[in-house]
């Protein structure tokens, strides 16, 4: 039996959640096109296909490690899939562009994507971060917190916080990292 007791009240409500709007879709305006929105969620929230379209999503980014999945490009989405479990030793890093760049086309394009895992807690949390890091020029620390803003029950494991901070430092000149930790 699995226990909830001691965990506080907005992290039992996200887990509940299968989805949350991290950035919302903006409008066109004359200096550039609109964009569409991102959110990140559960496997849960791929169950419902009323909710996705009620949401407009028509991409996902699915971060999981199993062989089957409920929605793929067959049910008209479009689909960029990572086969990656959900260990410290899992090598994050090297899905790290692919996926971002993906999430970045889609939005630019205008569409509603959710990046979801099999909770959305730690696989997608890491994506969406590194998305952030990369193209919104956050630090690692200002990504995840506004990320948990969000959704409060994200927890990237170890091993994915050590590939986002090396990520980081890819993107982020280290006088900028430095005034900013």
């Amino acid at each position: 039996m699995i226990r909830f007791d001691g965990l506080p009240p907005e992290v039992m409500q996200a887990m509940c959640t299968p989805m949350h709007l991290i950035i919302p879709a903006s409008p066109p305006n004359p200096s550039r096109p609109a964009t569409g929105a991102l959110y990140l969620g559960s496997l849960s929230a791929t169950m419902d296909r009323s909710v996705l379209h009620q949401h407009n999503i028509t991409h996902l980014v699915q971060v999981l490690d199993v062989p089957w999945l409920p929605l793929s490009e067959k049910d008209g989405f479009e689909c960029y899939r990572i086969d990656i479990l959900d260990v410290p030793s899992a090598d994050l890093r090297s899905h790290l562009e692919g996926a971002c760049r993906d999430i970045d086309r889609a939005l630019r394009g205008g569409k509603n994507i959710l990046v979801h895992c099999q909770q959305g807690v730690s696989r997608s949390s890491a994506i969406v971060i590194a998305y952030l890091i990369k193209y919104h020029g956050m630090s690692y620390e200002t990504a995840h917190a506004f990320v948990k803003s969000k959704r409060p029950c994200i927890k990237p494991n170890s091993g994915f916080i050590e590939a986002l901070r090396a990520w980081e430092g890819q993107w982020r000149p280290p006088a900028i990292r430095r005034n900013t930790t």
